[in-house]
């Protein structure tokens, strides 16, 4: 299990009672310590254990429903789902992998993705993109230039870079990828921010590469520079590209 701690960029969404309860739960889903296929203590035991109401349990049972973590089968009770039914593209679901601990399959499976969509999405931004979607991506560019490389704000200028490459392709599908990027980046902040002047300008200067691209109206260029990012995020996390596109 990777843990070593070094940024978290701050997920930024307020959480009610049940959802904080629905996070505790579905960490302790994903974390294996309720085992796929088996059955949920009932509602009575997670009351005492929260010191919630009722309503609240269930509410938050209904939200890990949702999202494909917990099934609910009369005189059957609630049961833990196969991993394969959750959904992995719920921006809760990621966050919670990162809170439980994650391994490095789940670091080439999250490139892996990002692999398949990221690079045609700098692509496309280099086509489409417009002059004030041009100007965001560059703002963010020049963000992580001046922040400190070991600061929440330089995490949070790349994960703005990113997004706004994935808006600026114009394609509603690339922008909802957003979650996985989000989830991904948290994880490379999580494990591998630069720890030297020179993996500092490693990164920096392989952003700069797609955004140069981007401003030519280079796709080529644009998607291979965001290969390059891909996999210098890995190397600095110590996983192989096996598994992930390896070349």
């Amino acid at each position: 299990m990777v843990n070593t701690q070094l940024i978290v960029i701050p997920v930024g969404r307020a959480r009610s009672n049940h959802a904080e309860i629905a996070r505790q739960i579905g960490i302790d889903i994903i974390a294996g310590r309720y085992p796929e296929h088996g059955k949920l203590p009932g509602d009575a035991e997670f009351t005492a254990q929260f010191g919630v109401s009722r309503p609240v349990v269930r509410e938050s049972v209904k939200t890990l429903v949702a999202k494909g973590l917990l099934s609910t089968k009369a005189k059957v009770g609630t049961v833990v789902r196969e991993r394969s039914a959750w959904n992995m593209f719920d921006p809760d679901v990621l966050a919670w992998h990162l809170d439980a601990g994650i391994d490095r399959r789940f670091l080439r499976d999250l490139a892996d993705i990002r692999l398949a969509v990221e690079p045609r999405s700098a692509a496309l931004a280099a086509e489409r993109r417009t002059p004030e979607a041009l100007a965001l991506i560059e703002a963010a560019m020049q963000e992580m230039r001046e922040a400190d490389p070991y600061s929440v704000a330089f995490a949070e200028a790349d994960l703005r870079l990113h997004i706004a490459i994935a808006n600026a392709s114009d394609n509603p599908f690339m922008r909802s990828i957003g979650a996985v990027i989000e989830a991904a980046l948290r994880a490379s902040f999580l494990l591998s921010a630069p720890v030297e002047d020179v993996e500092r300008e490693i990164a920096i200067a392989a952003h700069s590469r797609i955004v140069e691209a981007i401003a030519q109206r280079s796709p080529e260029l644009a998607g291979a520079a965001m290969t390059d990012v891909i996999f210098n995020g890995l190397r600095r996390q110590g996983v192989d590209g096996e598994g992930a596109a390896a070349r």
